[in-house]
């Protein structure tokens, strides 16, 4: 009976550590003023449109 203790000890740190990595990318994307994303995606925008040529038949 104790490797379910080890098993349940080790899903629970899996989920914390989910948690925690979450946390930080939420962190991290809500850090950002409207401005700053709306630069990147003008950004973003001017990358895809610089690599790909449109297509006339579409």
């Amino acid at each position: 009976m104790r490797w379910w203790k080890v098993l349940g000890l080790a899903g629970a740190a899996g989920v914390a550590a989910t948690g925690v990595v979450i946390v930080r990318s939420e962190r991290k994307r809500r850090a950002y003023t409207p401005d700053q994303v709306r630069d990147r995606l003008h950004a973003r925008l001017a990358e895809q449109s610089g690599a790909s040529e449109p297509r006339a038949d579409v």
